[in-house]
This record gives structure tokens, C-alpha cells and sequence, in this order.
């Protein structure tokens, strides 16, 4: 919207308030994109931003502000234009979808965007690329690179290789689970690579959440390559499940224009000679059409409604220095929340993410009647259905005391365990 001011007569200020997160709206004047029964009502959006339209171009007219935006709506009737400051798209902001049916009507827009029409569009697109060439896949057990795998495999079936990184930086028995997996659903050649020294040594003394990324997406590059050519294999093609909130969050597009949030190991992080061509059907697509093409595909709820894990794994949830202590105490610290919040049922149905952090301070305690100087763990649970925004989740205080008391007694190094309730904007889901 403020770009659309900007260019066509109207003014851009820094707003006198930020505005991040949940907001009420106050729709106060007809407009064709707002449901009839909200007009003279307020409703919840979801904002984030700092500068503001403060006065709209002419033959624009204001249909919604907040308390401290005036113009959080704009619209010309005659030309059909409009403006939102406020991100309708999430599942957060209220009447968002029925924001969106009125504006598709509007503008006569078809709906044609259907898991079938996707997933055969995305295998015939992929046999016309790769042809006859060889294909290796980077597998990390996570629903983006599973479904980007079985996309594949379905597209040209044993010309596909996968390859599976034990980088060291997973969580407790991810790897068995993962090959498990894999073996049990997926008809695929299969190979696990232990690299775990590999990853720990190119990650000591390194604390800057950016150089870890980069220096892991780096070293995962080098290790397909020297794989492939272990075994022979001259695969032109490597399959990556980036999917678009990746792209957005390492600069989306326009790389001079768009601001980086965080450089994915998989987009920003990869090495300027990488020797292969990428495959990533799953680029333009959100987590939750991700899913809807897995179900499609007939992969299990299992692999489909797994939890995200990030690429580089542990190494951007232990805050500071990586060293191999320093991930085990980590790696028991979340266990016990996985545990705890599998065990009430509020794993899938009460989060969409949620994992233990490794802060890099101590903290002074008492413990055993004497003075202690310890590590702290920071929980995060989130819920959203795009993974762009997200409120964080309301658990149950009885479960995080339970969480809490079992890391402080069970996990030697820690005295302080805290619960993170920071929303997607301002805050990103992972602390790096």
C-alpha cells in the first residue's frame, strides 16, 4: 500500500507508532472488499510495520484505521484499486479470507489452484527439465524436503538418488527416525552420510547465526559433491525443499531492494560454484499447500504433519558457540518438551512448532542450598498455517512447570528454564 501511494500522488511518513503483530481494525466507511456485517465494527488484523501512508493519493478515499494508523485501508471504487496496510493473507487477522473472496470477485481472478492441477503441473515440468539426467536429493526428514523428494521421485522415479546428512546437529534419535521413515513409506534409493566431525569442526568458535548458516550450507554443497563423485554418479541436478517463506526471509527476489531477515542454508547460504542445477518444485509455495501436495502425493500424516526443523539443525538453537556439550545438554533439554507435549496431546494439536533453545548467558541460581551459575533454556511453541506469522502457543502452565521442573532436574548445566511469547513479526519463529 505504501508503495502505491507513494508512486500515484500520495504521502509516506515514519509512523509516530510501530505496529507489530495484533491489532483492532476500525472499518468505518463502505468498501467492496470488506464483508458488510464488519462495516462500522473493528476486527483483528495482523500488522507490521513503521512507516505509514499518512495522506492517500487523489480520488482515494479511507475505509479502516487503528488507533494509531489512520490509514490502515484505501481504495479508488472507480478504478478498482486497493490498499491494506494490515496482512489479510494470515490466519491471524480476521475475515482475511473473506477479504480475499471479495477482492478475487472484484477482479474476476480464477481459482484454480488445486493440489491435483499442482503436483501434475510440478512432474511434468521436472521430466522436461532433467530429461534423461541423473538427480540427487537432499533429505532432511522434514516435510519440505520430503514432499520436494516424493515430487521428484514421482516425476522420474530411478533416476533419483537421496541422500540423507547426519550433520551431527540433529535431535535425539532424528536420524534413526528418519531412516525408519523412509524405509517404511518411500521406495527410494536411500543413503545416510555421517559427516557429524565434518559440520562441528567448520562450526567451532563460530557464533554469528549468519556465518553458521552460511558455513552449513556451504559444507552440506561439498558433501553431495564429494558423495556423487564417490559413487560415480555425474547427477546434474540437486532437489532442495526450499519453500517460499525461505526465499522472503533470505531477501526474497530483488536482493538489492528487499530487506534480509535471515540467510536460509538453502538459498542465501549455498557457495557461488555450486556444480549443480537446482530442482526446488516447492519454491513458490507456503507450508501449508507444502502439506496439501504431500497428502496428495499419499505420503503418511507422519511425514506430512511433521514439525519443521531447520536446516542447520542445533547449530541456530545453541545460542553462541557449537560444541558437542553444549548440543547434548540441548538435545535433552528439547526431548523433554517433545515428551511432555507429545504425552498431553499437544504436540500436532496445540502447536505448529515447537523446540528448546540453548541462550548464550548464565544464570545464578541456588540448587542444593549452595550457589549455582548455569545455562537457561528458552522454550518456543508457535501456531500458525504459513509459517510467516505466528502467534506463540497458549500451553497449559501446568505442562511448562512440568517441562521446566523435569530440564532443571534431569539436564545437568541448567538452573533456569523460560517460555518465549514473542509473535511473528516482530520476532521470528527460530532465535537465529
Amino acid at each position: 500500500m505504501q508503495i502505491l501511494a507513494q508512486n500515484i500522488g500520495g504521502l509516506v511518513s515514519q509512523a509516530p507508532a510501530h505496529e507489530y503483530g495484533r491489532s483492532l481494525v476500525a472499518c468505518h466507511s463502505n468498501s467492496v472488499l470488506f464483508p458488510e456485517y464488519i462495516e462500522g465494527n473493528t476486527f483483528k488484523a495482523w500488522m507490521s510495520h513503521g512507516d505509514q501512508v499518512a495522506q492517500v493519493p487523489p480520488g482515494f478515499h479511507i475505509t479502516a484505521s487503528s488507533k494509531t494508523c489512520p490509514i490502515v485501508a484505501m481504495e479508488n471504487s472507480e478504478l478498482s484499486i486497493f490498499g491494506l496496510q494490515f496482512h489479510p493473507e494470515v490466519h491471524h487477522t480476521e475475515h482475511g479470507s473473506e477479504i480475499f473472496d471479495l477482492f478475487l470477485e472484484t477482479a474476476c481472478i480464477k481459482r484454480d489452484w488445486v493440489p491435483s492441477r499442482i503436483v501434475q503441473d510440478s512432474i511434468h515440468q521436472i521430466r522436461s527439465r532433467v530429461g534423461d539426467e541423473k538427480v540427487i536429493a537432499a533429505v532432511s526428514g522434514g516435510v519440505d524436503s520430503t514432499v520436494a523428494t516424493a515430487l521428484v521421485h514421482e516425476a522420474i522415479g530411478d533416476q533419483l538418488s537421496c541422500f540423507y546428512v547426519d550433520t551431527g546437529l540433529m535431535r535425539a534419535d532424528e536420524t534413526t527416525q528418519v531412516v525408519r521413515t523412509f524405509q517404511n513409506h518411500m521406495q527410494l534409493r536411500f543413503e545416510v552420510i555421517p559427516a557429524a566431525n565434518e559440520f562441528i569442526n567448520v562450526l567451532s568458535g563460530v557464533v554469528d547465526p549468519e556465518d553458521k548458516r552460511k558455513l552449513i550450507g556451504e559444507k552440506f554443497i561439498r558433501v553431495f559433491e564429494r558423495e556423487a563423485q564417490r559413487l560415480g554418479s555425474k547427477a546434474k541436478f540437486l532437489v532442495q525443499g526450499t519453500i517460499y517463506p525461505d526465499v522472503v526471509e533470505s531477501s526474497g527476489k530483488d536482493k538489492d531492494k528487499s530487506a534480509k531477515i535471515k540467510t536460509h542454508h538453502n538459498v542465501g547460504g549455498l557457495p557461488d560454484d555450486l556444480k549443480f542445477d537446482l530442482i526446488e518444485p516447492l519454491r513458490f509455495m507456503f507450508k501449508d499447500e507444502v502439506r496439501k501436495v504431500g497428502t496428495e502425493l499419499g505420503l503418511p500424516d507422519e511425514m506430512v504433519w511433521r514439525q519443521p526443523f531447520p536446516g542447520p539443525g542445533l547449530a541456530i538453537r545453541c545460542l553462541g558457540e557449537v560444541t558437542p556439550k553444549r548440543l547434548d545438554l540441548l538435545r535433552n533439554a528439547d526431548s523433554i518438551m517433545q515428551s511432555e507435549l507429545q504425552q498431553a496431546n499437544l504436540l500436532r494439536h496445540a502447536t505448529s512448532q515447537s523446540f528448546a533453545v540453548l541462550l548464550p548467558v548464565k544464570s545464578v541460581g541456588v540448587m542444593g542450598d549452595a550457589r549455582s551459575y548455569e545455562e537457561v533454556i528458552a522454550l518456543r511453541a508457535v501456531v500458525t498455517n504459513d509459517f510467516m506469522t505466528a502467534d506463540w502457543a497458549h500451553l497449559p502452565y501446568e505442562i511448562l512447570a512440568k517441562i521446566s521442573s523435569r530440564i532443571i532436574n534431569e539436564v545437568r548445566g541448567v538452573n533456569r528454564v523460560v517460555y518465549d511469547i514473542s509473535t511473528k513479526p516482530p520476532a521470528t519463529i527460530e532465535w537465529e
